[in-house]
């Protein structure tokens, strides 16, 4: 006769007992789950080896927001539980009281299930947040899942030199500062994202800007030098046969280090020997009308434009870097003009197709609202204008293309919101300060370099047998359409006028 097992007493209700209930207990193991996970991923905050701004968000807005909600539910069982038992009987509440008693073979099944069904949940909630964390450092995930607001912004990185460096590594900074910083512009970016409210377009604030020393030159070494280097640039006239003009010319690149070469071409304005500091009156610092220059010597040298007659104590005065001339390393769009000259000397838009670089680019540059418009304008326009020409296919599907990788239309972003500064082309770049205008204290001496050939020399120019006449010492740049006598090409050449 096997032996009785004894019942034990169910113990009195007490105002715990208003837990037990399936909100409740469901509302305390989500709150379990999200505490775990916050320890998990703020540990991995903690010791990671960089930081992440997207950590902040999960860290410090995901698991909190799961572990209140979870707090919640607990509360809010508790509440439902209370208004069910009548006043003055406390003797109603749930009497459900979990008894485990291991000489019952099914109470050890039941144990043995709960644990390890605890431990797959833990490992679980483990797992995923540690992947998650993961997922955030990925570039897609800057670009695609959470910041759609940075379309354009992931569009041109995608055909950037940077393309393989990851975003956080430039975006970043190291130290305790740049941590919480990471962490509050985070969660404002996010809770601005979700209220749509963000500003379009999308601008940056050079205040808030890393220095290069911090970004460029953890990689870039600064002391390089790099001494001239041959470049073609190939263009296509906006006329009826599309003329070829390919412009071949030495970059006087050089260097600023003179352990590793002579202090000379466009990299002598690094801070290594001279020091170059400026005053900007715009936030993009397109308006540069002060400039100090200090020689290896010390010798110290001001330079005003002539309109400038204010008190620099008035102005930050900033020391050039790498940014101020490289200010679109990852995130470039091209201007119609440059977009088209590349598809059609890369053959993606056929030359012989008559007026069709003039065609093209006057389709880009229409005003439209939205990607869905200007695709059924563009493609309505080409077509109208090349009715009977089978390569107008190939001529649509070229120019979305180009319209789909520089104009974003939702965000108010192109080439005209972010200028290039690097040359002097389509915008003001090297003429901010290289223009002749910048005098010295003398009111004759202008910044060195204010001439043609100081930062490069043209060595060959035209198309077809022009460029086999190679002049090392360079020739003058033939101007086609009129005599060049201004150094300020982008008063005409701003992108999407006529070439």
């Amino acid at each position: 006769m096997s032996e009785e097992i004894p019942t034990l007493p169910t113990p009195l209700p007490t105002r715990l007992s208003r837990l037990r209930n399936w909100l409740s207990l469901s509302g305390l193991v989500l709150a379990a789950g999200a505490f775990l996970a916050f320890m998990l991923l703020f540990s991995v905050d903690i010791f990671a080896t960089h930081a992440n701004p997207y950590m902040g968000i999960l860290a410090y807005v995901v698991a909190p927001t799961f572990l209140l909600a979870g707090l919640a539910m607990v509360l809010l069982g508790y509440i439902l539980e209370t208004r069910r038992i009548p006043k003055g009987h406390p003797e109603m509440a749930s009497n459900f009281v979990l008894h485990v008693n291991l000489a019952r073979q099914r109470d050890r099944r039941l144990l043995v299930g709960f644990v390890g069904g605890s431990f797959a949940f833990l490992f679980l909630s483990a797992l995923g947040s540690y992947q998650t964390y993961h997922m955030t450092e990925t570039n897609s995930f800057c670009g695609e899942v959470c910041h759609t607001s940075m379309e354009p912004q992931f569009k041109a990185y995608q055909h950037s030199a940077h393309a393989r460096v990851a975003c956080v590594a430039c975006h970043v900074g190291p130290g305790a500062g740049a941590y919480i910083r990471t962490k509050v512009s985070g969660m404002r970016q996010l809770y601005h994202t979700i209220m749509g409210d963000f500003n379009r377009p999308i601008l940056l604030h050079n205040v808030n800007q890393r220095p290069a020393q911090e970004t460029c030159q953890s990689c870039h070494w600064s002391q390089k030098h790099t001494g001239d280097l041959q470049k073609t640039y190939r263009h296509f006239l906006s006329d009826e046969t599309n003329t070829p003009f390919t412009v071949q010319m030495v970059l006087k690149v050089g260097g600023s280090d003179p352990v590793h070469g002579p202090v000379a071409g466009i990299h002598s304005h690094m801070n290594v020997s001279n020091k170059v500091e400026f005053i900007a009156t715009d936030e993009g610092r397109l308006k540069i009308p002060w400039v100090r220059v200090t020689d290896a010597n010390g010798k110290v040298t001001e330079y005003r434009s002539e309109d400038f007659k204010d008190d620099i104590s008035k102005y930050p005065i900033r020391s050039m870097d790498c940014m101020d001339c490289h200010n679109r390393p990852s995130h470039k769009y091209l201007t119609p003009n440059a977009a088209v000259d590349q598809s059609m000397a890369f053959g993606r838009i056929d030359p012989a197709m008559p007026w069709a670089k003039a065609k093209v680019v006057k389709a880009l540059v229409q005003p439209y609202a939205t990607r869905e418009e200007a695709n059924q304008k563009i493609e309505s326009f080409l077509r109208t204008e090349y009715p009977d020409d089978k390569r107008v296919d190939s001529l649509v599907s070229e120019a979305k293309a180009i319209y789909k990788a520089n104009f974003f239309p939702e965000m108010k972003v192109d080439w005209r919101i972010h200028p290039d500064h690097i040359g002097h082309k389509d915008s003001n770049g090297c003429f901010r300060c290289h223009d002749g205008k910048h005098l010295a204290s003398d009111g004759k001496t202008s910044i060195k370099g204010s001439d043609c050939t100081a930062c490069h020399i043209i060595v060959a120019q035209g198309a077809g047998k022009d460029l086999e006449k190679v002049t090392p010492t360079g020739v003058p740049f033939f101007h086609i359409d009129s005599e060049n006598t201004e150094p300020s090409c982008n008063e005409c050449h701003n992108g999407q006028t006529q070439e």
